[in-house]
């Protein structure tokens, strides 16, 4: 196995670009190595199989979408209400919409999860675990509410993302004056997340 982490990172990269373009069908290790630009067979060199590299991938999705740590201390100053959290939402949103193509491997990745029980076993690992630390970082934040409104919020910004990112016209005008994604985030939020 290759071990230039530099170039490790590329391909993983370029993993993430051809999944989110062509699908989980499209990601062979010769696609990989066209988007990188990279010799045919360097990918090989450097994963197992496929399914290592869709874990690995998994993992710098993870990473590469992951909130800004000045960010989130600079949002972690202000009051522990309903306006943070929507300015945590918000900031979702935006990351969202900044990496548009990471969310989209992402969601390929859950597609591809119902297909394969073993990278089945592993995401929803993945997966669970970011919900989890969401609700303990709710709890250990002070913000209102507890693990439902946690789970609830997870399920309702999730389907928000889903559409921006997939099919932005289904949401555009079906709630007038509600502009998307900004003012859908309002609504979510105080819907779900109690004052407080």
């Amino acid at each position: 196995m290759a071990v230039n982490p530099q170039r490790r990172a590329a391909l993983v990269d370029a993993g993430v670009e051809v999944l989110a373009r062509e699908g989980a069908r499209g990601l062979t290790f010769r696609a990989v190595d066209a988007e990188a630009g990279v010799p045919v067979g360097t990918a090989s060199n450097y994963f197992t199989g496929r399914d290592d590299l869709l874990r690995q991938i998994d993992a710098r999705l993870h990473a590469r979408l992951a909130p800004d740590p000045e960010k989130l201390a600079g949002l972690l100053a202000r009051p522990k209400d309903r306006a943070l959290v929507t300015a945590f939402m918000h900031d979702l949103i935006a990351r969202a919409t900044a990496d548009r193509t990471g969310y989209l491997a992402l969601l390929e990745m859950r597609l591809e999860a119902t297909r394969r029980p073993e990278l089945r076993e592993s995401y929803t690992k993945s997966v669970r675990g970011d919900l989890e630390q969401g609700m303990e970082f709710h709890r250990d934040a002070g913000l209102p509410g507890g693990d439902e409104t946690v789970v609830v919020l997870y399920l309702a910004m999730l389907g928000l993302i889903l559409e921006h990112l997939t099919l932005p016209g289904v949401l555009d005008g079906v709630l007038p004056g509600v502009g998307v994604p900004e003012g859908l985030v309002e609504r979510v939020v105080a819907m779900v997340v109690p004052e407080g």
